[in-house]
C-alpha cells in the first residue's frame, strides 16, 4: 500500500529563514513512496507564502490574521489528513532541526511501535541554551510527564511524527503553544509515544514564541494546569477541596480543645473561620464532581470530532479516487 509522508511547516514571517530550511528538507525518505510539503502561513506580513511557492512547495495554506503557533500546528494536521497523509512531521521553520533526521523520527511509527515520535534534542549537550533555560526544561519535561504519564525527556521539542490516527485524535485548544498539551492528551487518550535523538542546527534568531523567560514560565505553567485539570478535574478539584476542608477541620478541632478546657470563649473567631473553610472546601468538592461529568462530555466530542474527520478523510478519499477514474477513462469522439 503506497505511503504518503507529509512535512508540515507552521510560519510567521519566516521569508528569510524558509529557503534554508525548505533546501534541508529531504523529498524522499526510505519506506514512503510519496513525500509532500506543507507550509502554513500564520497572517505573515512578509513573504512567507510567496516564498514557499516559488520554492516548491506542495501546498501553503495561509491565515488571514497570526492566530498563533497551536493554531497553525492544528490547521496543517487538518489539511494533511485532508491531502491524505499516513504519516505527518512537523518541523520549524527556522531550521532549528537536522532534516536528515526525518527517517530516524518516522521509524518507530513505520515498525508501528508508536502513534507519536517526539525528536529528543539532548538538552543537556546544547551550547547555545543558558543554563537557566535548560534547568526550567528539564524541570518542565518533569511535570509534563507526571501529568501525562509518558516517559518523553524533551516536551517542548517542536520535531515530531505523527500517525494519521495518532493526528485525527489531536485537538489542541491552547492559543500559546501545541507542544505541551499534545503530549498530555496523547497520554491521557493512551497513545503510543516514542523518543529518539535526533541533531540540532545553530540558532539563527532567537525564539518568537515568548518576550521574556518569565513569560514562557508563566504560559507553560498555565496551559499544564488547565489541560491536567480539563482530563483530570476530579483529582485538582479533589486535592485542592480537602486540603481546604482539612484545615478548617483542624481549625475546628483546636476550638473544641480549648472549649473542653473552659478557655474556648476567647476563641469563637477561629470557630467562624473554620466553618468558612470547610463549607468552601466541600464546595471544591462538589465542583470537581460537576467537572468530571464535564470532563466526560469532553471524551465524548473528542470521539465524535475523530469520527467526523475519518469520516471526512474517507469522503475525500472516494472523491480523489472517482477524480482519478475519470482522468484515466479516454475522452469520446464527437
Amino acid at each position: 500500500m503506497p505511503m504518503k509522508l507529509i512535512i508540515q511547516i507552521p510560519c510567521f514571517n519566516e521569508a528569510e529563514a524558509l529557503p534554508v530550511t525548505l533546501a534541508a528538507l529531504p523529498r524522499s525518505v526510505p519506506g514512503c513512496d510519496r513525500v509532500e510539503w506543507l507550509v502554513i502561513d500564520d497572517g505573515s506580513s512578509d513573504e512567507t507564502s510567496a516564498v514557499a511557492q516559488r520554492l516548491g512547495v506542495d501546498h501553503v495554506v495561509r491565515h488571514a490574521s497570526n492566530r498563533g503557533l497551536a493554531a497553525a500546528f492544528m490547521t496543517g494536521l487538518d489539511k494533511a489528513i485532508a491531502l491524505g497523509a499516513d504519516i505527518i512531521v512537523n518541523t520549524d521553520a527556522d531550521n532549528q532541526y537536522v532534516g536528515a533526521d526525518i527517517a530516524l523520527l518516522i521509524e518507530p511509527l513505520m515498525k508501528g511501535e508508536a502513534d507519536i515520535v517526539i525528536g529528543d534534542r539532548n538538552i543537556k549537550a546544547l551550547s547555545e541554551m543558558s543554563a537557566q533555560k535548560k534547568l526550567l526544561q528539564r524541570l518542565g519535561s518533569w511535570v509534563v510527564r507526571q501529568v501525562s504519564g509518558t516517559e518523553v525527556p524533551d516536551t517542548t521539542s517542536g520535531f515530531r511524527a505523527y500517525t494519521r490516527e495518532a493526528a485525527l485524535r489531536m485537538t489542541i485548544v491552547s492559543e500559546f503553544s501545541y507542544t505541551l498539551e499534545s503530549i498530555i492528551q496523547a497520554g491521557k487518550n493512551k497513545l503510543a509515544i516514542a523518543h529518539v535523538p535526533v541533531r540540532t542546527n545553530p540558532r539563527v534568531r532567537p525564539s518568537r514564541l515568548f518576550d521574556s523567560l518569565f513569560a514562557y514560565v508563566k504560559a507553560s505553567g498555565a496551559t499544564i494546569v488547565r489541560i491536567y485539570a480539563m482530563y483530570e478535574p476530579l483529582k485538582v478539584f479533589f486535592y485542592i477541596g480537602a486540603s481546604v476542608f482539612t484545615v478548617g477541620l483542624a481549625i475546628t478541632a483546636r476550638f473544641i480543645y480549648y472549649y473542653l478546657t473552659g478557655t474556648g470563649r476567647g476563641h469563637v473567631q477561629s470557630l467562624i473561620i473554620a466553618a468558612v473553610l470547610m463549607i468552601v472546601g466541600f464546595q471544591v468538592l462538589l465542583i470537581g464532581l460537576v467537572s468530571d461529568m464535564i470532563s466526560g462530555n469532553r471524551k465524548l466530542l473528542e470521539d465524535l470530532m475523530y469520527r467526523i474527520r475519518s469520516l471526512e478523510l474517507d469522503l475525500g478519499a472516494g472523491e480523489r479516487a472517482r477524480e482519478a477514474q475519470r482522468e484515466q477513462q479516454p475522452v469520446g469522439r464527437n
